[in-house]
């Protein structure tokens, strides 16, 4: 079994990415930005975490949940997708990835597309 690793899409709240590492500094929670993924495509996106088993943070609640899918429906496979509408507070945020970190294992979201908080 495999730790829970995180890539955050572009327009995930930075202040999610430096809170989850403030408060468990053993995460690995990389970004999109600093892998020169930015201006990829979701497919992309998607297909990058899915080879380097990361689970894939995002807000975009509407593109990347249909690129997911069609993913899916096509066999492709996804590491995991977790969806934060903006609404959601930062804060539950922060601890609810810290939980999923702590108490899952990467295969657990093999294939899942899951709204935040669970």
């Amino acid at each position: 079994m495999s730790t829970v690793r995180f890539l955050a899409d572009h327009d995930l709240n930075e202040h999610i990415v430096e809170g989850v590492r403030r408060c468990e500094p053993g995460i690995e929670f990389l970004r999109v930005r600093d892998l020169g993924l930015k201006s990829h495509p979701d497919s992309e996106i998607l297909a990058y975490a899915h080879r380097n088993q990361i689970v894939l943070v995002s807000h975009d609640v509407n593109t990347m949940t249909a690129e997911a899918k069609r993913r899916l429906e096509n066999s492709m496979g996804i590491s995991g997708l977790l969806l934060v509408p903006q609404s959601v507070a930062v804060r539950v945020t922060i601890e609810t990835l810290v939980l999923i970190w702590s108490a899952t294992e990467l295969e657990d979201w093999n294939d899942q597309v899951v709204f935040l908080p669970l």
